[in-house]
C-alpha cells in the first residue's frame, strides 16, 4: 500500500494521540485511586509529568537533535497533546470554587503552574544533560 506522506504523518498523530489519551486515563485513574479524590490530584501527576516530558523531548528535538523534527510533531502534538490537557485543570479548578473550596482552587490553579514550569525547565536541563 502506498501511501502519501501527509496520510502517513496523520496515521502516525492517530496512533500517538490514542496512546496519549490512554496512558492519561489510566495515570490519572491510578493516582486518584491511590490519593483519593479530594483534590485532582491525577489531573496534577499528569499535567507535571506532561511538563517534564515535554520539556525533555523539546530540548532533545530542537537544542540536542537528537529526535527528528517529523517525530517531534508526532510526540509533542500527538502524544502530548492527548496526554495533557490543561482544560481539565480549569474544569477542575472551577469544580472547587463552584464547591466553595476555596483554598484547593487556588492551590490546583497556582500549583500547578507553578510546578509545570518548574518541570519543565527539569526536563530541559535533563535533555541538555543527556
Amino acid at each position: 500500500m502506498n501511501t502519501s506522506p501527509m496520510l502517513h504523518k496523520i496515521l502516525l498523530l492517530a496512533l500517538a494521540g490514542t496512546c496519549g489519551t490512554l496512558s492519561r486515563y489510566w495515570l490519572s485513574g491510578a493516582v486518584h485511586d491511590l490519593m483519593g479524590r479530594d483534590f485532582p490530584w491525577g489531573t496534577a501527576a499528569v499535567n507535571l509529568l506532561g511538563c517534564l516530558l515535554f520539556g525533555l523531548v523539546w530540548v532533545l528535538a530542537d537544542e540536542r537533535q537528537l529526535i527528528r523534527a517529523e517525530l517531534r510533531v508526532v510526540i509533542l502534538v500527538g502524544f502530548m497533546g492527548a496526554f495533557t490537557t490543561f482544560s481539565s485543570l480549569i474544569f477542575e479548578t472551577g469544580e472547587l470554587m463552584r464547591g466553595s473550596q476555596w483554598v484547593y482552587a487556588g492551590l490546583n490553579l497556582i500549583g500547578q503552574n507553578a510546578l509545570g514550569f518548574a518541570a519543565f525547565a527539569l526536563g530541559a536541563a535533563l535533555g541538555r544533560v543527556l
